[in-house]
């Protein structure tokens, strides 16, 4: 039996060493039936990441603030609070933190308006000082004066006088962060070949992609573009497959559906 713990903040974390180490301590304890959901955009951009609502009363629109790799910032609210039952594996689901206060909302309205005149004034400057790089985000800091510059670019860069440009216009700190084409994909979002939403921009917690080496040793054809993502890399899903084919996927219970093409273009009906 898997164990989960409800940590104070509304985290719902499952950890496979406490199987062992803590069977005796919670074998008499009782999980939550049901959690509520809310669907948040970070920084309004991006998929909409499904969070713990903190049994808080949202609806469409409303600003919330939440962490996002180790520093609070905002979301918008783009679903409201919905119960979903508490189903096994549920690895780790984060949880907002609050909403803002009477001083935070303005600051959130602030940062938005900020970020889009950041991110066209830097996209102006390194066309004029000649800068091969690609703008994914710009966002400000909630708790001090800096503005991080998320980009992608195929070779070095040399943006030293694109900063100081920056630091005049907007002051503060500036930082740029170059990401690769894959936290590209995760931060922008999208729709791949099979029709759902990018893995990485709506349920991977840790992506780690399937390597050419190891799509060659499940004898799958790398030069074929239909296993390519949308950053130009293979799928992430690869990485079920090579699960699969490793055994490390239980196998479903139930069987799935499989669609299956009538027998003649006159049939009405799918065969069973």
């Amino acid at each position: 039996m898997m164990r989960f713990l409800v940590s104070p903040t509304g985290e719902i974390v499952y950890d496979q060493r406490m199987e062992s180490a803590f069977d005796s301590d919670f074998s008499t304890a009782t999980w939550p039936t049901w959690v509520r959901i809310v669907g948040v955009k970070i920084r309004n951009r991006g998929e909409v990441k499904k969070l713990g609502s903190n049994g808080l009363s949202l609806s469409y629109g409303d600003p919330v603030l939440l962490e996002v790799d180790g520093e609070m910032t905002y979301g918008i609210v783009y679903t409201e609070p919905y119960p979903t039952p508490f189903v096994p594996p549920m690895r780790v689901m984060k949880s907002i933190l609050r909403k803002p206060d009477a001083e935070e909302a303005p600051l959130i309205a602030r940062l938005e308006r900020l970020s889009q005149e950041a991110a066209a004034y830097c996209r102006e400057k390194a066309i004029q000082l000649g800068i091969q790089l690609k703008l994914v985000e710009v966002y400000g800091a909630m708790d001090r004066r800096q503005l991080t510059f998320v980009y992608t670019a195929d070779d070095r860069v040399d943006f030293r006088e694109l900063v100081r440009d920056l630091a005049r216009r907007f002051g503060g700190r500036i930082e740029m962060r170059q990401v690769g084409v894959r936290e590209e994909a995760r931060r922008l979002g999208g729709i791949d070949t099979c029709g759902l939403v990018l893995c990485c921009a709506s349920f991977l917690t840790d992506v780690k992609p399937v390597t050419a080496k190891q799509a060659k040793k499940m004898n799958l054809p790398i030069d074929d573009p239909r296993l390519l993502g949308v950053c130009g890399r293979l799928k992430c899903c690869l990485m079920f497959e090579m699960m699969d084919s490793q055994g490390k996927i239980t196998p479903q219970t139930q069987p799935l559906i499989t669609p299956t093409r009538p027998q003649s273009p006159s049939s009405s009906s799918l065969p069973s």
